[in-house]
């Protein structure tokens, strides 16, 4: 399984992905997730995938191999928009060419999931969710986030604090809280983490960082974010009904 997480803020976006992939307790690789098309001053496309990883793995390698072709790729569509839907139309060619070879049916979900974000030059920064179906939907200002893959365990914490004025050194933070507790809850997610963060309107050359086990800052947040909630959870006063 996975996690990733993206988020459309006023001042620009925020992607985060772990890297763990597995088929059992044996069988754990370690996979990027985070995948960039860019070309600098001009626009950023950040994928981010989650799903079986032999489809994931075909959406983004059709992508890159169709960037010098004269048809429609993700270095001459006219907007984030169209992205979107390119992402969707791949997903889907590369779904019904595994149900054309008969793969499909013999108990394996080749669903994927990705969220697409980023900025052409000439549109604001703009960030979607890509179903397997191939349809998609937009962040609004109710809901600045996307989360795909194990989202349920850190979905409180950002729920909680990320709104779309919340600056991105402060998203940060609670994006990595919230792959915190992901990876404390669930075997499927894990180390290292790929973080991307980019102000609106910048057009800077991506710059992901990578956070793994050594991380000096990531440990220093997840204790003191343990040790906070215990402080907190012993001042809560106990119910006057219970003996």
């Amino acid at each position: 399984m996975t996690y990733c997480v993206a988020m459309r803020l006023d001042t620009g976006l925020l992607f985060a992905s772990d890297s763990r992939t597995n088929a059992g307790v044996d069988h754990i690789a370690t996979f990027r997730k985070m995948h960039v098309f860019e070309q600098p001053g001009k626009r950023l496309i950040v994928l981010l995938s989650a799903g079986n990883l032999a489809t994931t793995q075909s959406v983004v390698s059709l992508l890159r191999q169709r960037l010098d072709d004269d048809a429609v790729n993700l270095h001459n569509v006219a907007t984030l928009y169209d992205a979107a839907a390119l992402v969707g139309n791949t997903v889907k060619e590369v779904v019904a060419r595994y149900a054309s070879e008969g793969t499909l049916g013999q108990g394996v979900d080749f669903g994927a999931n990705f969220i697409v974000g980023g900025q052409i030059r000439g549109e604001t920064t703009r960030l979607f969710q890509v179903y397997p179906q191939g349809n998609f939907i937009e962040t609004c200002e109710d809901t600045p986030y996307f989360q795909i893959g194990e989202s349920k365990y850190g979905k409180p914490i950002i729920d909680r604090v990320v709104r779309s004025d919340t600056p991105l050194p402060e998203a940060a933070k609670c994006t990595l809280i919230s792959f915190d507790s992901t990876i404390r809850s669930n075997l499927s997610v894990g180390l290292p983490i790929d973080m991307l963060l980019y102000g609106a309107d910048t057009f800077v050359p991506a710059a992901p960082h990578r956070i793994d086990g050594d991380d000096p800052y990531f440990n220093k947040l997840r204790r003191g974010w343990g040790e906070g909630l215990r402080r907190v959870f012993a001042k809560l006063p106990d119910a006057d009904w219970f003996e």
